[in-house]
């Protein structure tokens, strides 16, 4: 009797720590969230969870939502309903912890441009009170140092970009979020910032808004698409691609042709004359269509001089999702 209340003991006891360890595994966590502005809705019961160690893509048009709930989870602002939490600290309740844990790169990234950079990060190293030996560590990550030694006003965009998530990486954060941390950069810059996030992301929880999908599909495992206030989509990158129906092939004539030709394509879906004899053909199925697409040119007199299948892509699906 004795060892079956043992048995029963460590039972719970592994349930317990199962379920502890379950409920540590988010690092975000969402719960019916609202917000208005006025007579503007500007999230509408919002909902979803983020797993430690994941790069989630936040995607929406403007005016969406995204800011707002990424202002809500850094506890900038408060939500009129509903609950938020980061690493398990309430952001209403918790604010202090919740600050602690998160760190924010904001869409306009305010920065003293005044200082230099070692003493702009040396400022908010004091707020966060951490090492100073940690500056050091953060130019390293972010590749500061070819300018570190200049003011942030001398920098380029992409450089202060550099200084927003070094200063968002001082205090050692389990979970980032990135409000369009590309915005405005050239493509080199670009390049760099992505590469950057990608190698953050290993350690961290990336949360990250952006308009470009190019970015998603580089960086991200996942996505959320915000529309209106209200979630429209929240799977894995590979599974909304892979769920895509529609074929975009590019083809290039030898002879300008009339849309009434074109028309006569079958599962034509719509189509556009990009450039000149260049057309860009959507269908309406998974079959490949390039054969369809060659014997339409051979009979009508013509030759294919490209024929190219584009790949499906995040931003087709994107202005599905949100054209109404």
């Amino acid at each position: 009797m004795f060892d079956d209340f043992l048995a029963i003991g460590f039972k719970k006891i592994d349930f317990i720590s199962t379920f502890a360890s379950n409920t540590l595994t988010m690092s975000i966590e969402v719960q019916n969230i609202s917000k208005n502005y006025g007579a503007q809705k500007a999230l509408d019961n919002v909902s979803f969870s983020i797993k430690k160690g994941e790069i989630v893509g936040f995607l929406g048009p403007n005016g969406a939502g995204k800011s707002t709930l990424m202002k809500i989870l850094t506890t900038y602002i408060t939500s009129d309903s509903g609950k938020a939490s980061v690493n398990d600290n309430d952001v209403v309740e918790n604010q202090k912890a919740v600050q602690l844990s998160v760190g924010y790169l904001a869409e306009h990234n305010p920065l003293y441009l005044d200082l230099y950079v070692r003493e702009y990060l040396s400022f908010n190293a004091d707020v966060y009170k951490v090492s100073k030996s940690r500056i050091e560590e953060v130019i390293q990550l972010t590749g500061l140092s070819p300018e570190s030694h200049k003011k942030i006003s001398q920098l380029s965009k992409g450089y202060r970009q550099r200084v927003g998530l070094a200063t968002a990486l001082l205090h050692n954060p389990d979970v980032l979020i990135l409000d369009e941390p590309t915005t405005g950069l050239d493509p080199n810059q670009l390049v760099e910032i992505r590469e950057l996030i990608r190698n953050i992301g290993k350690d961290k929880t990336v949360f990250l808004s952006t308009h470009i999908m190019q970015e998603v599909e580089a960086i991200c495992d996942r996505v959320i698409i915000i529309n209106n206030g209200k979630i429209v989509t929240d799977k894995k990158l590979d599974k909304i691609l892979a769920e895509e129906k529609e074929q975009v092939i590019e083809v290039e004539f030898d002879f300008k042709i009339e849309e009434e030709a074109i028309k006569k394509i079958p599962n034509l879906k719509s189509f556009v004359n990009t450039h000149d004899m260049t057309w860009e053909l959507t269908f309406e199925t998974t079959k490949d269509m390039r054969p369809a697409v060659f014997d339409f040119a051979h009979e009508n007199g013509l030759k294919t001089l490209q024929l190219n299948q584009k790949n499906k892509n995040l931003e087709a699906v994107f202005r599905e999702m949100t054209k109404k």
